[in-house]
């Protein structure tokens, strides 16, 4: 679970929190060239809101954004 103590991150936000980008030129790149789901549909706009209880598969690998 990645937790956040705001009321939503951004995705491109997201890929550096949980460790997927070290920074956010590499998120940039990473979500336009991974296939990356949300709550079960393909997104690639890096600026995606991400709210408590989304899940985010990045790789295979799932993620749930938390308070």
């Amino acid at each position: 679970m990645i937790r956040i103590t705001t009321d939503y991150i951004t995705l491109q936000q997201f890929m550096k929190l949980s460790g997927i980008a070290q920074t956010g030129g590499e998120a940039k790149i990473l979500v336009k060239e991974t296939e990356i789901f949300v709550n079960g549909e393909a997104e690639n706009r890096r600026g995606r809101k991400l709210y408590p209880g989304d899940v985010i598969r990045v790789n295979g690998k799932m993620y749930v954004i938390g308070k």
